[in-house]
């Protein structure tokens, strides 16, 4: 246990199916151990975006894409949302990483248990285990918890 006496679970949020699992999962777990939860969401800049996107909508209207932070922080509000609803203490970070698993791992310093879901929002679909979740399994500094939805 950490320090402070209070069972801490990090939790990789990215808003995928997974991670919404690894939330319902850490929010359960939180309440039977009266701890609480660290959710982190990381969030990087595509190459060459320096400027947002700009659509049309189909009715000619111009909007402009949010940015990736904002859809960040967006997710991670909802998910901090959610836990509150269900009474479960939760904090969040929202950070600016190229690597998700570094943000997490960096956040688990001091926690007692990391819950992830088995990939996220990467690019190869077919995978069982994204590199995210690898990563963090390898190198988190306590135990690990990887979650599949049930259609993944």
């Amino acid at each position: 246990m950490t320090s402070t006496g209070s069972f801490v679970i990090v939790v990789g949020f990215d808003g995928s199916r997974n991670s919404q699992t690894a939330l319902r999962w850490a929010m359960d777990e939180a309440q039977q151990r009266n701890g609480q939860l660290r959710l982190v969401t990381a969030w990087s800049k595509p190459p060459l975006s320096w400027f947002p996107a700009v659509l049309e909508t189909a009715a000619g209207e111009i909007v402009a894409e949010d940015s990736p932070q904002q859809i960040a922080e967006t997710v991670q509000a909802d998910a901090l949302k959610t836990a509150e609803s269900e009474g479960v203490a939760a904090t969040g970070q929202v950070v600016h990483n190229d690597s998700a698993a570094s943000a997490i791992i960096d956040a688990a310093k001091d926690a007692d248990l990391v819950v992830v879901g088995a990939r996220g929002h990467g690019g190869f679909t077919g995978l069982h285990l994204g590199s995210a979740a690898t990563q963090i399994i390898t190198h988190a500094p306590c135990s690990v918890l990887v979650v599949r939805s049930k259609s993944s």
